[in-house]
């Protein structure tokens, strides 16, 4: 007699559905402030109205309970065996920091994205106009596990001007190319420090995030400055104006982002140019190896200096593209005849170079 197999128990369903946009704030480098920038985003948006949930999905070291003064609270299960979120003040939220307290994660991988799975799918987000997804630093099994597991619209990416913390970002960005999750946009934290005598503003980490905005041809949504943290809450640490200011460029560059989507090119190469042309019938078509040495990916540009490091006699004449894939609705990739597939070229910088050569 033939043994019956196990059934598997079955699982509560999943709200992701009821969804409109699920939005990843990412950073790839810890201390930037991308857990601060998404929780006010979030609770921003949440305070005008909007239906949104916030998913801190640092599991290792959760920052969304404190940003909140979340440091006691109980979970609680409906009846179809699901989370339920805690809210504050309309905000839906939910952390792995809930069930574990003050007490270390200590676990091994494959556990972790089972977790970040469960809190993805069994919490009871119910109908959100957004949810917001905290994301912890790096570009490993938990990231592709969130990137695989929940329907992406995007993501927000956040840094500092500093170069060490540029140089992990771009990762971060590269990371999502890959997985077909398009950059929304960036926001730029710590980006200046103005002084109370002149109201000066100070570059004191430099201003490498616009290299890094035109390397990949993405929008810096907003800057905001470095300031004194003696508040009593997170939401009191930027001026009013700043706060509405980062939440209308959010909502702004979802817009585009929603209303672009059909506004990829058309992009065919020969031996001599590649040419793209737009449903509008915008043209634009360049040499090979115009292109080609125009490249700002870390192998032919100096990641420190943003000096270029490619030798114009390193790149054959008869350079060509042989394969070229689209990135979001801004850039493309492309693997070329010399077998450098690193580079991403952003619209507008074709757009620029083909200007420059009229």
């Amino acid at each position: 007699m033939p043994l019956n197999r196990p059934q598997k128990k079955p699982q509560p369903p999943s709200d992701l559905g009821k969804i409109k946009s699920i939005v990843a704030v990412a950073s790839c480098k810890g201390g930037v402030g991308k857990s601060t920038i998404a929780a006010m985003i979030a609770y921003e948006l949440a305070k005008d109205g909007h239906k949104v949930g916030l998913l801190d999905a640092d599991i290792f070291g959760p920052s969304i309970p404190t940003l909140f003064g979340i440091h006691k609270t109980h979970i609680y299960l409906d009846d179809q065996k699901r989370i339920i979120p805690y809210e504050h003040d309309s905000l839906k939220i939910m952390s792995f920091g809930f069930l574990t307290g003050d007490s270390p994660a200590i676990m091994r991988g494959p556990i972790v994205s089972n977790y970040i799975q469960q809190l993805i799918h069994q919490t009871a987000w119910g109908e959100l106009d957004y949810l917001f997804i905290d994301m912890p630093p790096g570009t490993g099994d938990i990231q592709l596990t969130i990137t695989q597991t929940a329907r992406l619209t995007g993501a927000i990416i956040v840094t500092t001007p500093h170069t060490l913390s540029l140089v992990d970002v771009a990762k971060g960005i590269l990371m999502f190319e890959k997985v077909d999750v398009p950059i929304i946009g960036l926001v730029e934290n710590m980006s200046y420090f103005e002084c109370d005598g002149c109201h000066k503003q100070h570059d004191i980490f430099g201003t490498g995030s616009k290299h890094l905005a035109d390397r990949f041809g993405i929008d810096i949504i907003q800057k905001l400055p470095i300031v004194t943290n003696d508040k009593k809450s997170i939401f009191d640490i930027f001026t009013k104006e700043m706060l509405e200011s980062l939440r209308n460029h959010t909502l702004h560059a979802l817009d585009n982002k929603e209303g672009s989507k059909k506004e990829i090119p058309n992009v065919s190469f020969d031996a001599q140019n590649i040419s793209l042309s737009w449903p509008d019938k915008t043209t634009l078509k360049i040499e090979n190896r115009t292109l080609r040495l125009s490249c700002g990916c870390a192998l032919c540009m100096d990641e420190i200096t943003g000096k270029a490091i490619l030798k114009a006699e390193g790149i054959p004449d008869d350079i060509r593209a042989e394969e070229i894939s689209p990135l979001g609705n801004y850039a493309i990739s492309i693997k070329w005849s010399d077998g450098h597939s690193s580079g991403i070229y952003p619209y507008r910088h074709i757009r620029s170079l083909v200007q420059s050569s009229t």
